[in-house]
């Protein structure tokens, strides 16, 4: 067949693909395929459309396949970065990038992507050689300088992240994000601070509302520093009705959700089976305090802590062959019914093994996995739950004025972040009956005030040998790649006022509907 018609397929492909015709794409993305077997674009084409179609094994298969061609191609090397990433298969999205080596030739902004997806899978020292190299290339860059300020951000050296972020500013100072990163990199103080300037950018016309998030919450945080409370209040305000103007949320879909955890049965299918490798999950609300709990079993040398992981959301996308919205949805539940619930297990370690290096324990500290534990206590007998526990009002105002990428659309409305909190608690409630002895609750309150004491009735539970070490901060070189990277890294903290204290009036209706619980 000619070029001619090979790209004519391709065309009619693209077409149907367009009109969600799906079936039709498929079959003509396979006839190109028989016609130049091994075409890593073919292959990519084919993981999108069996994605849009509904079929997540088929769809990672061809991503997949495509990785193995083993192509160079700049093009399909920039492709398979986030097929591979949405598959959750690191190692081969890490081959990718070694693929584009040398560093000093891939242009600025295929180092940007390539970094952003290193440090969206938990790589931030990978992630940082890349934006090194295009800091190099143009040291005045500011998408560049703000995303190094991220990932240095992540890896604690907030020296050099106040240097990047402060130098892109006085480049691109229209750009939000930069005056957001640099207002949580220190507490402000009265005679150093950006309050004018954050006040002048929202002012800036024609803002979007993702804009106006970014510097609202930006001045919420630097005001609320300055000890300026009902002004930080009404920007904290500000940045919430903005960013939730841009979110798809519905209390009553999400009390149906749980509904539908609760009501879960699992197949009968062979059980699981115990393995030397133990997980340990620390689940919860955000900001409960999960990862200052992780931070501390990483000092035990037998432990090693990963940070947020969606590789078990992964493995039931696989077992469920269906890829769900965020950490689950409905539609998951429902069909994980039918599901092998201990091969979803298998794939979950086999997925996490890379990053071992001979440890017995791991921690998987992606608060949100309280969702999935009615499929992790059975996928993984042998893994240990252990469930934050902080004050509800202290849990939901720390929500509150935390400004999240997409995740938790719940948490920016006072009503909405209470009813989602009941509705966590009467989840966790039902897992405690569902597997009892299984998870282990931890106070938040408790852990900053008998650090040692709670840690060894942590380790006890976990099957651990309590180690000083897990209270030795100083030394801990790894990345926090969380909303806490800045907290964790100032050790433990016992507040004798909580921070919500001078927001107390304003928090009372949502402080009501928490009581009623």
């Amino acid at each position: 067949m000619s070029q001619d018609s090979y790209d004519a397929l391709l065309a009619r492909a693209e077409q149907a693909a367009s009109q969600r015709q799906f079936a039709e794409a498929i079959t003509l993305y396979e006839q190109a395929l028989a016609l130049r077997p091994g075409d890593a674009q073919t292959l990519l084409q084919l993981s999108y459309v069996h994605s849009l179609s509904g079929r997540y094994r088929r769809a990672r298969r061809y991503a997949m396949d495509a990785w193995a061609t083993g192509t160079h191609s700049p093009k399909a090397l920039m492709e398979l970065l986030p097929r591979l990433r949405t598959f959750n298969e690191i190692p081969a999205m890490r081959d990718c990038v070694q693929r584009m080596m040398p560093v000093s030739r891939m242009s600025i902004p295929v180092l940007l992507k390539a970094a952003a997806h290193l440090s969206y899978a938990n790589l931030p020292d990978e992630a940082i050689g890349l934006l090194d190299e295009a800091r190099r290339a143009d040291p005045d860059y500011p998408p560049t300088l703000l995303a190094r300020t991220q990932v240095l951000t992540y890896l604690g050296r907030f020296r050099e992240a106040e240097q990047d972020v402060s130098h892109a500013l006085k480049r691109a100072p229209e750009i939000a994000q930069g005056w957001w990163l640099q207002a949580f990199l220190r507490r402000q103080q009265a005679g150093s601070h950006h309050v004018n300037s954050i006040n002048a950018e929202l002012h800036r016309p024609n803002r979007r509302p993702e804009d106006i998030a970014l510097l609202a919450f930006a001045l919420h945080k630097e005001l609320d520093d300055l000890g300026r409370p009902e002004e930080a209040w009404n920007a904290l305000m500000l940045g919430c009705r903005a960013k939730r103007s841009t979110l798809s949320y519905s209390t009553a879909e999400t009390s149906a959700l749980f509904d539908e955890l609760i009501a879960f049965s699992p197949a009968d299918h062979p059980p699981a089976r115990r393995t030397d490798t133990v997980p340990i999950f620390i689940v919860g609300m955000h900001r409960s305090g999960t990862t200052l709990l992780e931070q501390m079993l990483d000092g035990a040398p037998d432990v090693r802590g990963i940070g947020e992981l969606y590789d078990f959301t992964s493995a039931m996308r696989d077992a469920t062959d269906y890829h769900c919205r965020g950490v689950v949805d409905i539609h998951l539940v429902r069909r994980a019914a039918s599901a092998d619930l201990a091969a979803a297990g298998r794939r979950y370690l086999q997925g996490i093994a890379w990053r071992l290096n001979g440890e017995q324990f791991f921690t998987d500290k992606l608060p949100s996995n309280f969702l999935n534990l009615g499929f992790i206590a059975p996928a993984l007998p042998q893994a240990k739950i252990l469930h934050m526990v902080r004050d509800p009002v202290e849990t939901c105002f720390s929500n509150l004025r935390e400004l999240f990428s997409d995740a938790n659309p719940y948490s920016y409305d006072l009503s909405e972040l209470a009813a989602y909190h009941q509705q966590y608690q009467r989840l966790m409630e039902h897992w405690h009956r569902r597997f009892p002895g299984r998870i282990m609750d931890v106070d938040y309150a408790r852990l900053v005030r008998e650090p040692e004491k709670v840690l060894r009735e942590v380790c006890e539970f976990c099957g651990l040998s309590y180690d000083p070490r897990m209270l030795q901060f100083d030394a801990r070189k790894r990345g926090v790649v969380t909303a806490s990277a800045v907290q964790v890294r100032e050790g433990i903290q016992a507040r004798e006022t909580p921070k919500w204290a001078p927001y107390a009036a304003m928090l009372q209706p949502m402080a009501s509907a928490l009581a009623r619980h």
